[in-house]
């Protein structure tokens, strides 16, 4: 008798084994999906802060121009070289928004392939 109720527990425990474990997964799959909305709504605000940028970009060359108007080369000079550094600030972002696209996608297949696995077991 003291078999029987071991035999059955232990089939009753192989056979919750695999349940526990896809609700595990699919909670997995759930957080995954999280983390990729965070990564494009952070990547959003990137951009938009790149086209901040090349506004104040585009502002600080009209100030140099204008400046080079009114004869005044010393506020031109150390405009230009601000701008030098802003336009080379500016480009390395687009680098990394470019990168971090890049990275997103590559997530999201990821996330995806997940998904398939989990929908075929």
């Amino acid at each position: 008798m003291r078999r029987h109720i071991a035999l059955v527990a232990v089939l009753a425990l192989a056979v919750s084994v695999p349940a526990v474990l896809s609700a595990q997964d699919s909670n997995d799959v759930k957080q995954d999906r999280k983390e990729v909305r965070h990564d494009r709504r952070e990547l959003r605000g990137d951009r938009k802060d790149i086209r901040h940028d090349t506004k104040d970009i585009r502002q600080d060359r009209r100030d140099v121009r204008q400046d080079v108007k009114h004869g005044d080369t010393t506020d031109a000079r150390r405009d230009a070289r601000d701008l030098r550094q802003d336009r080379r600030d500016r480009r390395h972002d687009v680098r990394d928004a470019r990168r971090d696209r890049r990275d997103l996608r590559q997530d999201r297949k990821d996330v995806h392939e997940d998904q398939k696995k989990d929908s075929t077991k």
